[in-house]
């Protein structure tokens, strides 16, 4: 039996996501899926998903909607109509969406709407914080979808608790869905990826950079970025940090941080940021340039959910600008702390990690096979077509 799939991508990370389905459907699935590629546009510049593409060996987006930037309705809005009528002409057996972004949401409401069967990968991570739009997206993608494959325990037991039944009998369909513990897909890449990125990037050599002789820190939520006092309150730790400990901070720029940099710091420390080498400051780094700097980092500080999660798989102690995390995981066994945007918070989190050098790293993430087992399911003869 051959089935066709289209998968929704439309940010960076869900390229990168796609990246592990789409290598175990060319390696061990190709005569038994058909994937169509559905670009949104939801980020759409050349750094930010055509580098992506052929970095990570993606075939070309069969279509792109290009929908580019706007708000959340108007971009949800064009998402979905795009979507409808490929789905309309494709007649895909299913709909594979990746995490938490509008183009997620946008592909729930429609595949919904025509009885698609919806594959959500990444399901049931929570943050419980509903101001964050992610959260509401992965929340109804998860209650619109028929196969739900969480990344780790933690997730699938957030789905059970939600209501989805743990036992549930085929056939599989939107009343009656069926939810995994499979592992990251996410893990599978950094896996593959790593020795290819050791043997093609140049970002050490080229930032003067050594084996853990710098922290890496990204920056991007906008709760950070264009709220003055928390851009201050963490700048001011990084440099903190970095006198502390005689290291440099490595800080590749989101566009939006690069932006707000100048118009939020305060004099003082925007001097310090901009004016020495305390904090190294580079343009936005490719997949394989980042899986480099968090392997050879000592530490990690970032408020990404990814790069948290990629800094337990190289085993590296990191900061959480945030409130909250999706992945608990990693504070609960003590690779991780939260700070939010404190600056003593940050500085107390630095200093445990210098005077713990036993950290855990136990296999959280799967065993690096987790797109083999979702095509597997994906193939499965339990799916009900409505």
């Amino acid at each position: 039996m051959k089935i066709k799939i289209v998968t929704i991508i439309g940010a960076r990370p869900q390229i990168i996501k796609a990246a592990a389905l789409s290598r175990a459907i060319r390696k061990e699935f190709r005569d038994q899926i058909e994937e169509v590629i559905v670009h949104t546009g939801q980020h759409y510049d050349e750094n930010m998903s055509d580098v992506f593409f052929d970095e990570l060996e993606i075939p070309k987006p069969n279509y792109n909607l290009g929908v580019g930037s706007a708000s959340h309705g108007v971009q949800t809005a064009r998402m979905i109509e795009g979507i409808e009528e490929i789905l309309v002409n494709e007649r895909p057996d299913y709909i594979v969406l990746y995490g938490d972004t509008n183009s997620t949401l946008a592909g729930a409401v429609a595949a919904s709407k025509l009885h698609v069967p919806i594959a959500h990968i990444e399901a049931g991570l929570r943050s419980f914080n509903k101001s964050m739009p992610e959260e509401i997206n992965r929340i109804l993608c998860d209650h619109c979808s028929t196969l739900l494959f969480s990344p780790t325990k933690t997730g699938f037991d957030n789905l059970v608790k939600e209501g989805f039944n743990p036992n549930a009998k085929a056939p599989f369909h939107a009343d009656n869905p069926c939810i995994y513990h499979c592992g990251d897909v996410m893990y599978d890449n950094s896996r593959y990826f790593a020795r290819i990125a050791e043997a093609k990037s140049t970002v050490l050599a080229d930032n003067n950079l050594s084996q853990n002789n710098f922290i890496l820190s990204t920056i991007h939520r906008d709760n950070n970025t264009d709220q003055p006092e928390r851009l201050n309150s963490i700048f001011r730790a990084l440099i903190r940090i970095s006198r502390l400990s005689y290291k440099q901070i490595v800080l590749p720029l989101h566009p939006r941080t690069a932006k707000l940099l100048s118009q939020n710091l305060e004099p003082e420390v925007y001097e310090t940021v901009s004016g020495n080498n305390v904090i190294l400051l580079i343009p936005p780094a490719s997949f394989l340039d980042m899986i480099v700097l968090e392997k050879n980092a000592s530490m990690v500080i970032t408020d990404s959910g990814g790069v948290q999660k990629e800094a337990y798989f190289f085993e590296k102690p990191c900061i959480i600008l945030r409130s909250e995390t999706e992945w608990k995981e990693i504070v609960e066994v003590g690779a991780a702390i939260i700070t939010n945007a404190d600056e003593e918070g940050i500085i107390s989190a630095w200093k445990s990690f210098q005077h713990n050098d036993n950290l855990k790293f136990t296999p959280i993430f799967g065993n690096g096979k987790a797109a083999g087992f979702i095509c597997g399911e994906l193939l499965g003869e339990r799916v009900k077509k409505v």
